[in-house]
């Protein structure tokens, strides 16, 4: 099963709810926004960023046990995943 990438490091708030984003559980998102000509810096983020987040396809199954094979399989790529976004944040800051 392929899985898009998920930027996760350009946001504070993806980061916060990785675990739930593009995962095996049902989440929903509010976007919260003001009508007041002072926000709309913020406001415009929410908008972009809840616009991204629409796009992102969860997969929900029930949680089963796993096996200490699948445990380490998923672990293997786990820390392959990191050590991808390790090297994409290192060759962006040089």
């Amino acid at each position: 099963e392929k899985r898009p990438h998920i930027p996760y490091r350009e946001s504070k708030l993806t980061r916060i709810l990785q675990d739930s984003l593009g995962g095996r559980t049902k989440t929903s998102i509010i976007a919260t926004v003001s009508p007041s000509s002072s926000n709309m810096e913020e406001t415009m983020s929410t908008l972009e960023y809840a616009c991204r987040a629409k796009n992102i396809m969860n997969k929900p199954e029930v949680n089963q046990k796993l096996t200490k094979r699948t445990l380490i399989k998923e672990y293997t790529e786990e820390i392959e995943r990191l050590k991808r976004d390790l090297i994409a944040v290192r060759e962006k800051n040089g």
